[in-house]
């Protein structure tokens, strides 16, 4: 492990026992992703156990993506996952279409609220009749704020050489 003079200010030191087997499979994890130190990789299990912890919570805030894979020649799926995003527009921000091989497509939508509503939208988007897959992925990090209510829209600006 790194040296007191290394660690953030405002980190804190912690001591942990593992059991042999899942001490090797923790060190393997660590090799495999490329972790500098056992610090990092910690930080970085705990993070997202905690997001997980926190996506089953509730009402948190909290940003992620949807991902779904589907038949794009499914008739009607297209305008009922567009449906699905308009109706929950204030959660999602934006959204990827990727065509895939054969008809498939993956749709990666980036959200963000309330856990409890996100899992709702994921939910109801997975539900979807000729969805074959999908996965909602949460992190407790959100997005910055990308408008107000109160925000003026900035002037116009006159094309260039008017």
């Amino acid at each position: 492990m790194s040296s007191d003079s290394a660690k953030p200010e405002n980190a804190q030191r912690i001591t942990i026992s593992l059991p042999d087997a899942l001490f090797h499979q923790f060190e393997e994890l660590m090799e495999e992703r490329g972790f500098q130190n056992r610090s990092q990789a910690i930080s970085e299990v705990l993070s997202q156990h905690i997001a997980d912890y926190y996506s089953l919570k509730g009402n948190r805030m909290m940003a992620g993506t949807i991902t779904l894979f589907y038949d794009h020649k499914r008739p009607g799926l297209k305008q009922q996952i567009a449906d699905i995003q308009h109706e929950n527009i204030r959660h999602v921000i934006s959204s990827l279409h990727v065509l895939l091989e054969n008809s498939n497509t993956m749709e990666v939508i980036l959200v963000q609220g309330p856990a409890k509503r996100l899992r709702q939208i994921a939910n109801q988007l997975l539900a979807c009749k000729g969805v074959l897959a999908g996965r909602l992925n949460l992190s407790r990090t959100l997005l910055p704020p990308i408008q107000t209510q109160m925000e003026e829209p900035p002037p116009a600006t006159p094309p260039e050489g008017q």
